[in-house]
């Protein structure tokens, strides 16, 4: 069997977790988290919630990053000779950082908002009367951000699929024929 099986099952599985685990926690967990009798829980719990899923999402990307060597290696002829395949290549790649990107500055802004939990809030992302500009602020992004990733995410999974589009053999000779 040629290919990589298990680097391709490793990238699509990361993608997989960074989608659901984003969509997850802005609809479950910070959902749930403003039901919270506590104005000062529904953002501490939240907090928390969040704190432990970022190990396993830390490691989904670096999971994500390293599988990309194999694929990478295997589809180096690919590269240089179909039509089109290097293009979606750098459009995916874009994609995945900026959506890495604006993960990373998500989890910033968590942290001011953890920081400034004792305030309390209506929500996780949703400030209250009275709430101090910076936590106002932090949340109004959050709140934004937390619809955005999955987005990025989802991008991420249909650039694969159209990637594996590509390698169905009419589309190889189509591709190459273009060349």
């Amino acid at each position: 069997m040629s290919g990589n099986l298990f680097a391709r099952s490793v990238h699509d599985l990361t993608a997989a977790a960074w989608f659901g685990g984003s969509l997850m926690g802005a609809v479950g967990l910070n959902g749930a988290t403003s039901e919270a009798k506590d104005a000062t829980e529904r953002t501490r719990l939240s907090s928390l919630g969040w704190k432990k899923w970022a190990p396993v999402q830390t490691g989904a990307f670096a999971a994500h990053l390293a599988s990309l060597g194999p694929i990478l290696w295997e589809n180096k002829g690919r590269y240089a000779t179909q039509d089109g395949v290097m293009a979606w290549t750098w459009i995916k790649t874009g994609v995945t950082l900026a959506g890495a990107a604006v993960t990373f500055y998500a989890a910033v802004l968590g942290k001011k908002v953890d920081q400034l939990a004792g305030e309390g809030a209506k929500g996780a992302t949703e400030p209250r009367a009275g709430s101090s500009d910076e936590l106002a602020k932090a949340q109004k992004q959050l709140r934004q951000l937390q619809w955005l990733i999955p987005g990025f995410a989802a991008t991420v999974i249909v650039l694969g699929a159209q990637h594996g589009e590509m390698q169905r053999p009419k589309n190889v000779k189509l591709g190459l024929l273009k060349r």
